[in-house]
């Protein structure tokens, strides 16, 4: 193309676009828009953003917009004065001619906001939803996200939440509580309460001054891992409030990239700086474009021409007006730019405009760190663009899942081994059959906990008052999750809490004492006889012996009055005092006394020794036998029936305990009966016939229960399971102690105590199971777990390791594994005796052997090899008696022969030596 051509081109286009702008002038008519105005007391803002939008309208003639605005103020409790204003204005805009076009609410919520809803329903006005409306849908997609089991969701002025109550987290399984923010002097308690319903994660939807005032009235626990605070406002500002070591979840809005110009032209030239922003030029958009969305419906010639319109008294319910105007088309095809974010509007004539218009916009998803009232970090993990069930957008995964509630249940026990038994070494600081069952049943739930030992020690009961204490009061007062331990499920206890399935079998009540101990004696050999028994028996042995010498002496037909007669027997014994105490001793034993006496009156004597021993032998062997055996057998209770006959053994059960309860039940029952059975027998109603059945000699109704409870009153109730194994411990024969508790409790006791025994039967059975708050989830969650477990056999195999295979298991002597013979404890004397005779046998060759040397001054000579010698000692052995020979070049002792005169007779010893030469021979002494 030539450069003539194109330069008439360029001329040509520029007259062209100048034509069309002088005709766009020219045509440009300003239209009237009538607009009522709806707001509500303190509502200031929507109040400011109206009045700029209005502003802006006046400042930008190109628009074409004359807007005269009617306003109407209401307040959220009185409806009929709202109602009033709202028809005075709209009839009296009717009678002057002047139909408002649209109605524009900015009301929140309450008696108000229905009010203005239910007229505009029927005029056909339609809505859009405010950003308060939108941001509290993130915390939906939050829960969602992180698989969030309970929620506390509190919100201030700024946000509208009434109509969120069901809808918000509508078909999720999370337990949520929707409640505003309580005023300063309640707030640390509302925390506290909504703690207790056993709520762990808090969403706190306000301004910055609201969240601010929240967080510092939470307890410093509370910013604990098993807590999560998320912070959601409309404001631009940053996360600060004086808490001591804080992590938050931080939400505030952003504004579109693309309109951030027009955002600060805005806020500077009209000076629309409120907070929230969001909201004010959310309000500023939506007045601007729904203006001018009217203004194109009038110029367009769409707006019906003959509109109709009815009064307030003209209503009637039915008579609505059919308008056909489509202000959503319109709304939609508005071109003016919007300052915080683009309108979402529905497209499909099957999707309905009102609740699904709203302006988009991200909000930002930042980890705030507070440490000492300070914020020292700030972490971005992701967005959420605002939307009806739009998930979040994660940046950061890893974090975001540490801002995550820790599933942390708080569990109160009772120490009761070995169910629950300190250790400092464990991980919780305690171990047992319990924290095993825990363990099992957190890895199948997934949870962690912090375990403490309740102050009273009780497990829970019921005074006179209705009050609970121990387990079940923490349970109560909503301070406990779990309660856990031996713990029975009883009636009354069931009516203020739950328990679970029961974990272990069903468990009685029984009794333990101390375990009877044999006597046991090194000479108990002894004691089968009495003192004076044995006594009597020895005199009996040394007056029988000297019977025995006496005749043996003075009688004619002894041995030693007659030498001469039985000098050929083979037996010669004279019964000498040594003789005849040497006989009766040996006598009594299998070995026999040897030679009896040779005269009948001594045999007699003899005989009559014999049959007495035979009869003390026997007697002695049946007593020994029945004596060790009875001892043995000695138990004086072996029922709870022999415990309430007795008086001899006082008894109690633990004070607070189950087993307390039964006997204290049982008791109050009897007495219950006495009274039924007493007014059945005094009542005067009745005829002589029927009084006559009543009549008893014995007391109808027993009393064994009655009579045990005070036994166990006046024997006093033992405060924990260490005094009553120490009272036990304490007790004599004269005054015993039993105890009366949980079977499990006494049998690992018995286990673990070689010194205490179980005696009788289980009665009372109840099972054990873990307690939990009434109408917690946690029941079915751990009532689940235990049947799996159960199903697995793992609870069996806690038994066997608890109760089987501990550790502290001492290695007692079973009854059974004990023999029916005699122990050395009991017989060990015998060896005694044995060793003392020895001793005896050894201190009397001592002193013979003094005796003989020093005492009979013995005389030892050599033998020589001489016939002289030999003359000399023929010679002399007419005078001496050689009583003691020995053989060649040993010592021969000679002693002096006796005095003749004495009348007693002597042989010489002839011997025959052999004679070595012995030259060389010395003498020994």
């Amino acid at each position: 193309m030539a450069p003539g051509a194109e330069k008439r081109w360029i001329i040509l286009l520029l007259l062209q676009i100048v034509s069309f702008a002088i005709v766009a002038i020219v045509g440009q008519t300003t239209q009237n828009i009538n607009i009522l105005f709806v707001n509500e007391v303190d509502n200031n803002l929507a109040n400011v953003a109206v009045e700029v939008a209005l502003n802006y309208v006046k400042k930008n003639p190109q628009l074409g917009l004359s807007v005269e605005m009617m306003y109407v103020e209401g307040n959220r409790t009185d409806s009929k004065d709202l109602l009033q204003a709202l028809c005075s204005k709209y009839g009296q805009a009717l009678s002057d001619n002047r139909p408002p076009h649209l109605l524009l609410d900015t009301t929140l919520t309450g008696v108000s906001s229905e009010t203005v809803k239910s007229f505009s329903l029927a005029l056909g006005i339609p809505t859009v939803m405010p950003p308060a409306d939108m941001i509290p849908q993130v915390i939906r997609s939050i829960i969602i996200y992180m698989n969030i089991t309970n929620a506390a969701i509190l919100y201030d002025h700024t946000f509208v939440m009434d109509h969120k109550y069901k809808a918000l987290l509508q078909n999720i399984p999370t337990r949520h509580v929707i409640t505003s923010i309580a005023d300063d002097r309640d707030r640390a308690s509302q925390i506290e309460k909504l703690r207790n319903l056993d709520i762990n994660n808090f969403f706190v939807l306000g301004s910055i001054a609201s969240i601010k005032q929240v967080l510092e009235s939470a307890k410093n626990e509370y910013f604990e891992r098993n807590f999560a605070w998320h912070a959601i406002t409309q404001e631009q500002k940053d996360l600060t409030c004086n808490v001591e070591n804080a992590t938050i979840m931080f939400l505030r809005p952003m504004s579109d990239s693309s309109s951030k110009d027009r955002l600060g032209s805005i806020r500077t030239t009209y000076n629309l700086k409120q907070e929230p922003q969001i909201t004010g030029f959310f309000y500023f958009d939506l007045t601007l474009r729904a203006l001018i969305a009217i203004k194109n419906i009038l110029q367009s010639g769409s707006w019906p021409s003959n509109m109709k319109y009815i009064t307030c008294e003209d209503y009637d319910g039915t008579n609505t007006p059919n308008h056909t105007i489509d202000l959503k088309t319109a709304f939609v095809e508005v071109t003016e730019p919007t300052t915080f974010g683009p309108f979402e509007i529905p497209k499909g004539a099957k999707v309905p405009f009102n609740g699904n218009t709203f302006m988009k916009f991200d909000m930002d998803i930042n980890a705030v760190s507070i440490r000492s009232g300070a914020s020292v970090n700030t972490r971005n993990l992701g967005t959420w663009e605002a939307s009806l069930g739009a998930p979040i957008n994660v940046a950061n995964e890893a974090e975001i899942k540490n801002l995550t509630a820790d599933v942390v249940y708080r569990v109160y026990t009772v120490v009761q081994a070995p169910f629950i038994m300190r250790d400092p070494t464990a991980p919780k600081g305690f171990k047992g059959y319990c924290i095993d069952l825990l363990n099992k049943i957190a890895e199948i739930v997934e949870f962690d906990y912090e375990i403490r030992e309740v102050e009273d020690g009780k497990f829970g009961n019921m005074n006179e008052n209705g009050e609970w204490n121990g387990i079940v009061r923490k349970l109560i007062d909503k301070q406990a999750d779990i309660g856990l331990g031996s713990m029975s499920v009883m009636a009354e206890r069931e009516t203020v809490i739950d328990f679970t399935v029961p974990y272990y079998d069903l468990v009685g009540i029984s009794i333990m004492m101390q375990l009877p101990s044999t006597p046991s004696s090194l000479f108990k050999f002894l004691t089968v006889l009495e003192t004076n028994v044995w006594l009597c028996i020895l005199a009996a042995y040394f007056f029988t012996s000297f019977l025995m010498w006496v005749f043996d002496r003075y009688s004619p037909y002894s041995y030693q009055n007659n030498r001469e007669k039985y000098k050929n027997d083979d037996e010669k014994r004279e019964f000498n005092i040594k003789e005849c105490l040497w006989f009766c001793m040996t006598s009594l034993t299998p070995q026999g006394g040897g030679e009896a006496p040779k005269n009948l009156s001594g045999r007699l004597v003899a005989a009559t020794w014999w049959l007495f021993g035979f009869i003390i032998i026997a007697s002695y062997t049946a007593n020994l036998a029945a004596f060790l055996t009875v001892s043995r057998l000695d138990t004086p209770v072996e029922s709870l029936d022999d415990l309430s006959k007795q008086y001899k053994i006082l008894y109690a059960p633990l004070n607070g305990s189950s087993a307390m309860t039964y006997f204290q039940r049982m008791a109050d029952i009897e007495a219950k009966f006495y009274e039924i059975w007493k007014e059945m027998s005094l009542n005067d109603s009745l005829t002589a016939v029927e009084r006559s059945k009543l009549a008893v000699w014995d007391y109808p109704v027993s009393d064994k229960y009655t009579k045990m409870w005070q036994a166990m009153l006046e024997a006093g109730l033992p405060n924990s399971l260490e005094e009553a194994v120490q009272r036990i411990r304490n007790s004599t024969s004269a005054s015993g102690f039993a105890f009366l508790g949980d079977a499990t409790d006494i049998r690992y006791q018995v286990l673990t105590n070689c010194d205490l025994q179980m005696v009788g039967e289980e009665f009372s059975r109840k099972p054990y199971a873990i307690a939990v708050q009434q109408g917690s989830p946690l029941k079915d969650q751990f009532n689940n777990a235990i049947l799996m477990l159960l199903n697995r056999r793992e609870l069996e195999k806690l038994k066997e390791q608890w109760w089987k295979n501990d550790d502290v298991q001492n290695k007692c002597e079973k009854p059974d594994d004990q023999s029916d013979g005699i122990s050395i404890q009991n017989i060990g004397g015998v060896f005694i005796v044995i060793f003392v005779g020895i001793g005896m046998a050894c201190i009397t060759l001592l002193f013979e052997f003094w005796y003989y040397k020093y005492r009979n001054n013995s005389k030892v000579i050599d033998i020589v090899d001489s016939s002289e010698q030999q003359q000399q000692q023929q010679q002399h052995q007419q005078a001496t008696v050689v009583k003691s020979v020995r053989p060649a070049g040993k010592l021969i002792k000679q002693d002096s022969l006796k005095d003749a005169t004495k009348g007693q007779h002597y042989q010489t010893l002839r011997t025959r030596t052999l004679m070595p030469n012995l030259s060389k021979f010395q003498p020994r002494f």
